[in-house]
């Protein structure tokens, strides 16, 4: 099964239709399952709430597989941060994905965060 777990991100390039979001929307249709935090739901509306774009901009939500961590992920976020330096939320986003992948290899990290996906590749990531 192909899989990714998509970073706050790339939903937002394709909302607000940035450069290479048909790229990036293209890419995600190849994946059988996309997972991602609840955070992305906050991070995504705040988003198009400071544009002026509230309501049904954010359509694909419901498509997502939403991550649930049933415990606290401090041995994940301490993983990520020993392997590189991530604000806060994109930390958060590497933990869950550790969380359904502990060593990476079966699952996409998608962002377009450039340290986040340097963090992401240095866990195992695709």
């Amino acid at each position: 099964m192909k899989a990714a777990y998509v970073d706050t991100s790339c939903l937002v390039a394709i909302a607000f239709r940035e450069s290479g979001s048909a790229r990036m929307a293209s890419r995600l249709k190849g994946y059988e399952v996309i997972l991602a935090s609840g955070l992305v739901e906050a991070e995504l509306k705040a988003a198009l709430l400071r544009e002026g774009l509230s309501g049904g901009t954010a359509d694909f939500l419901p498509d997502l597989d939403w991550v649930y961590p049933d415990r606290p992920l401090g041995p994940e976020i301490d993983r990520v941060l020993a392997t590189g330096y991530v604000k806060g939320a994109d930390a958060w986003h590497l933990a869950c994905a550790l969380f359904v992948s502990p060593d990476g290899a079966e699952l996409h990290f998608e962002t377009l965060d450039a340290q986040q996906r340097s963090v992401a590749r240095g866990l195992g990531f695709r």
